[in-house]
């Protein structure tokens, strides 16, 4: 098997037909042995029916019926658990990303590419809010994790065997960000520019809410500089209350002394702010720790269509 197709799908109904055709002719060009594994995350609609049909037409496709909806992410890793090309290229159900350039990516992993990260210059759907709390999203994460992602990478990749044989071995923590852990594992990378294509229907599953959720989760899995913040707090309303205490000492001695009802109400509203944020914090990262204590399984297959045709 030369390549390996991830598709992470969720509520397509009305796209799946024409992705499917779009992408196959593109692999039929290609002249090469491959194989097509749709991930069915839980969908509510039809999208399993019309897998079942096309595994039923084409050998070449594998469908990974989950057992409910588990994420995208967990959907993307179990296609890379059951992938079996030299290469695996995983992508999006909504035509977003685009199956015409899977020949040049194809072409770069020849070249001796590992890791090949797909750049988004242009997202025709993406408004102007969402696009600047992405530029955010990867400006903070670069500052305080001691990284160095890449601004506008998107689940759009390809891994050579050995990086998704690490993968199914490896990283297999309970918050993911497969985009950003192919890019912390080394070997040998390279980038490919593309412009994303308009959703030919439906709209993302992603809500804001959804996404400052998973960013936020983000962040806590690849620093623990929130943590370290306590300290600098600690030190800066050790200095302020330092300043406070010698002012009211001169104070006194002037024979100035104020009553100190606003000092006091200041500081300890200040203080027990920072309290509050500081447990809120510890507290996000104890729910980190807590679900990979329980070690619960990232994902429940109910059924494979076609695991044994290839």
């Amino acid at each position: 098997m030369e390549i390996s197709i991830v598709v992470s799908v969720y509520n397509e109904e009305e796209v799946l037909s024409a992705f499917h055709d779009e992408v196959n002719s593109v692999l039929n060009n290609l002249a090469k042995s491959y194989e097509l594994i749709y991930v069915n995350d839980g969908s509510v609609d039809n999208s399993r029916e019309i897998l079942s049909t096309i595994a039923k037409t084409d050998k070449n496709v594998k469908v990974i019926n989950f057992s409910r909806n588990y994420g995208h992410e967990a959907a993307m890793l179990a296609g890379l658990d059951h992938s079996k090309g030299n290469c695996v290229i995983c992508m999006d159900a909504d035509l977003q990303h685009p199956p015409a350039v899977i020949p040049q990516m194809v072409e770069k992993f020849e070249g001796g590419i590992d890791i090949l990260t797909m750049i988004r210059t242009k997202n025709p759907d993406s408004g102007f809010f969402k696009s600047i709390t992405s530029k955010l999203f990867y400006s903070i994460l670069n500052r305080i994790s001691g990284q160095k992602f890449d601004i506008n990478a998107s689940d759009f990749f390809l891994v050579s065997k050995r990086v998704a044989k690490i993968l199914k071995t490896e990283f297999r923590e309970q918050s993911r960000f497969l985009r950003g852990f192919i890019q912390i594992v080394g070997f040998n990378r390279g980038y490919l520019e593309y412009e994303a294509n308009q959703r030919l229907a439906g709209e993302s599953k992603y809500s804001i809410r959804n996404l400052f959720k998973y960013s936020f989760n983000v962040m806590l899995t690849f620093s623990n500089l929130p943590l370290r913040l306590g300290v600098s707090l600690g030190i800066l309303v050790g200095l302020f209350g330092l300043f406070i205490a010698i002012w009211e000492i001169i104070m006194k001695f002037k024979g100035l002394t104020p009553p100190g009802y606003t000092t006091i109400v200041v500081l300890i509203s200040l203080l027990f702010a920072m309290m509050f944020v500081l447990i809120g914090v510890i507290g996000e990262y104890i729910a980190v720790l807590f679900k990979e204590v329980k070690a619960r399984p990232i994902y429940i297959i109910e059924e494979i269509l076609n695991e044994d045709s290839q």
